[in-house]
This record gives C-alpha cells, sequence and structure tokens, in this order.
C-alpha cells in the first residue's frame, strides 16, 4: 500500500502561496469596502481568503477555508466574489493533498450546501421576502433547492480537478521510481555479467599458466640428469606449490564466478593459436593442430570463444594427466556457416567426481563460452579412449 506524504514535507511549501493569498485577502477587504455586510460574513471572508496563505504549509487548513466560505454565504443571500474564488480553492487543496477521500469531500461539500440552502430558505420566510414560500411536498418545492445543486456542483468540479491533478502526480513519481529500479537492476546484471566474464578470464589465463609451471617442474625431476635429490625435492615442491595455487585460485574464483553474463573484449584470438600449441610442447606434451576449410575471420566473440575452448581442453589434459606422455589432437573445421572444434587426447581424463570436491569452472566456463555465440559443446571419453572434447560455433 503506497504510504501517504510525510507531514514533515508540508513545511517546504514555496513562497507563493503567501504571496497569492495575501493578494486575495487584500482583494476581500477591498470588496468588504465597497460592498460591505454582517459581521458575520466579514470575518468570514476575509478568514476564508487569509487561511488560503497556508494552503501549502498545512494543507488541512482547507477544511477552516471552505468552512469560513460557508458560514460567509449563510450569513448574507448574496455570495461574494471572494468567497466564489476561496471557497473552490479549498475543495482543490483538500483534494489535491489527499486530506480526506474525496467521496468524504463531496458528501461533506453537498452537506455544506444543503445547510446553507435552508438557513437561506429560514430567512426568506422569517422575513417575509418570499411571501409564497411553497410548504414542502407542494409543486415548486425543488426549486428552493437551487443553491444546494449550484454549490454542490462547485464543490465536485473542484475535488475532481485537485484529485486528477494528484493522481497525475502520483503516476509521475510511480513512473520515475519504476524508471530508477529498472537502471539499479541493469547496473546489477552488468555488474554481474563483468564479475563472470572476469572469473572466466582468471580461470583461463591463470589456470593455464600455473598448470604449465606444475607440469614443467615435475618433468625436470625426469629429464633432468644428475639432479641432486635436493633439487629434485625442490622441484617436486615448486609442482605442489603450483597445484595448491590452482586449487585456491578454483576456490576464491567462486566468489566471482555467476552462471550467465557476457564476455567482455576479447583478447587473444585463433591466430595466436599455433603459440598455445607450441606451449603445451614446451612442457613434454605432444599436441597437433590440424586446420580443414577455408579461413575466414570471424567476429571476435567468436575468436576469443574458441580460443579459450581449446586452451581449457589443453590445461584439462596437463591436469589430469601430470607426468603422463600423453598426446593431444587439436583440429579446427571451417564450414560454410559454423565453426568445429575437436580436441581429443589418449590420457585417462578427468576423474569422476568425488563427494566432497567443489565443482570446477573448466567445462563450464567452456559450456558457456559457446552458448554465448549460439553453439553446443559435448565432452566425454573418447571412441578410442582417452577424452574428447567437441563445440560447434556457429555464425
Amino acid at each position: 500500500m503506497r504510504k501517504p506524504p510525510a507531514p514533515a514535507a508540508w513545511t517546504d511549501a514555496p513562497a507563493h502561496p503567501y504571496v497569492s493569498g495575501a493578494v486575495l485577502t487584500a482583494g476581500t477587504i477591498v470588496e468588504l469596502c465597497y460592498f460591505p455586510g454582517s459581521l458575520t460574513m466579514t470575518v468570514a471572508v476575509v478568514l476564508c481568503a487569509a487561511s488560503l496563505m497556508w494552503r501549502r504549509a498545512c494543507p488541512p487548513v482547507a477544511l477552516l477555508t471552505v468552512a469560513a466560505a460557508f458560514v460567509s454565504f449563510g450569513a448574507d443571500t448574496a455570495l461574494s466574489f471572494s468567497a466564489m474564488i476561496c471557497g473552490p480553492m479549498g475543495w482543490y487543496v483538500l483534494a489535491r493533498h489527499r486530506v480526506l477521500h474525496p467521496a468524504l469531500l463531496v458528501a461533506g461539500g453537498a452537506f455544506g450546501a444543503l445547510s446553507v440552502n435552508l438557513v437561506h430558505i429560514a430567512s426568506w420566510a422569517r422575513d417575509d421576502r418570499l411571501p409564497n414560500v411553497p410548504t414542502f411536498g407542494q409543486a415548486g418545492t425543488l426549486s428552493l433547492f437551487t443553491e444546494t445543486f449550484g454549490l454542490s456542483a462547485f464543490v465536485l468540479a473542484a475535488v475532481a480537478l485537485g484529485d486528477a491533478v494528484r493522481s497525475r502526480e502520483q503516476a509521475r513519481q510511480d513512473r520515475a521510481l519504476a524508471q530508477a529500479q529498472l537502471i539499479a537492476m541493469e547496473r546489477r546484471q552488468a555488474a554481474e555479467a563483468e564479475r563472470a566474464a572476469i572469473a572466466r578470464e582468471l580461470h583461463d589465463i591463470v589456470a593455464h599458466s600455473v598448470s604449465m609451471i606444475a607440469v614443467q617442474a615435475e618433468s625436470a625431476t625426469y629429464t633432468t640428469p644428475g639432479l641432486s635429490p635436493a633439487a629434485r625435492d625442490g622441484f617436486q615442491q615448486i609442482a605442489g606449490t603450483a597445484r595448491a595455487s590452482m586449487a585456491e585460485l578454483r576456490r576464491l574464483l567462486g566468489v566471482l564466478h555467476e552462471d550467465g553474463g557476457a564476455a567482455t573484449a576479447p583478447q587473444p584470438s585463433l591466430d595466436r593459436l599455433g603459440d598455445l600449441i607450441e606451449q603445451h610442447r614446451t612442457v613434454g606434451g605432444s599436441a597437433e593442430l590440424t586446420v580443414t576449410g577455408e579461413r575466414v575471420a570471424l567476429p571476435a566473440t567468436w575468436e576469443l570463444s574458441a580460443y579459450r575452448i581449446v586452451q581449457e581442453s589443453l590445461t584439462n589434459v596437463r591436469k589430469h594427466s601430470p607426468g603422463a606422455a600423453t598426446s593431444v589432437s587439436v583440429e579446427l573445421g571451417y564450414g560454410k556457416d559454423r565453426l568445429t572444434i575437436r580436441v581429443a587426447d589418449d590420457g585417462p581424463g578427468p576423474p569422476g567426481p568425488a563427494a566432497d570436491a567443489p565443482p570446477g569452472h573448466g567445462l563450464p566456463g567452456m559450456r558457456q563460452r559457446a552458448a554465448l555465440v549460439g553453439g553446443t559443446l559435448t565432452a566425454g571419453p573418447g571412441r578410442a579412449g582417452g577424452f574428447l572434447v567437441e563445440a560447434v560455433l556457429p555464425w
């Protein structure tokens, strides 16, 4: 349910209500100098105009305005020009600031109009100003209540206008609030997407480099002849530290990682795939790159996704086959409307998921990269053993 405006906001009213209220009061005094009335009427009409100076600072004061307008008209049979202006303004203020429900305002106005009308009817009969006043129930009785109908119409028009203005301003505020909430939501989604992109980039770049350090350190203990026991232990410690760092990195990336999101500006492309294969060979791995079809220039996002899929596949080979002579074949197939990636090895592949092992980011990250460009990726045991990663990236 919408909360009503805080009363403290009424004190922040601008200066123009005081100025306009003072002008109306001065005009009322001038009118009374030319057309004086009874003391009750004079006090009531001045109070009716003067109270409008606080209509913004304290909207409920408009109740005094409309009451004074009815009293001034009831005291004399002639309605002053000032009361004709200030009275409807009071009803407008009451509806505009929702001091009371519009239905209550209209009902109260109709009751006030009827009361004034009955006072006038009684004064006509008492003063013999209307000798032939019909009794209730006779023909012509309805004409006695013309004032009631006329004043009620004024009240209804003023309340309807005030409520319409209030509804319009409330709708504008609601739209502004909804727009602010939408902007805030879009910013949160952009931040989450950026976090996901950072997590993927860190995992792909750092995990690839650290895994190479681990493999090189372990390989040195076997490929370097005459290595002292102390040096051998040192290399093993380096490899152990690198693998522990990868595990810690994977845990920390879980804080940043969120499913979904769009990648940021691409960095590597398929032109650097040869360097990636050569890096894998330098740590003792066997890798071959085969390209079929006509090489075409792909959009940057496609190039980055394909590069990261191959990079993560090679990282998984080194991670799950440490120290083993594992052969890897990387195949890129350029079709008419798609790029096919196939990375196969003859190693043991990743172990089965342990109950207490945290989920990795490698395969889910590759699937996300493929889905980002509308492609698909499958990973599992190969037909002839080993592990196989296949991705299809359409464009």
